[in-house]
């Protein structure tokens, strides 16, 4: 399965974009389903991505992040806790 990992958080800071940060991710990394959604204070991230640790990285640099959730789509559809 490509882009297996269902890769949801929060963003926390000042003056965020969420046109520039979904813009930035279609430019740097692989994955389907982006969701950006949010206002200067505070993003909603939804992204299935091969390299979920990618997009923390870029995240944190934006502010600070939380409720983290990762889940590995492959092993859901196996029946399997993801």
């Amino acid at each position: 399965m490509e882009n297996k990992w269902d890769t949801q958080l929060l963003i926390e800071g000042d003056n965020l974009d969420e046109d520039a940060i979904r813009a930035y991710i279609l430019e740097h990394f692989s994955g389907d389903c982006l969701l950006v959604v949010g206002d200067s204070c505070l993003i909603k991230l939804h992204f299935h991505t091969d390299y979920p640790w990618k997009i923390l990285e870029y995240c944190a640099t934006l502010g600070e992040i939380y409720d983290i959730v990762m889940e590995n789509m492959d092993r859901q559809a196996r029946g399997l806790k993801g």
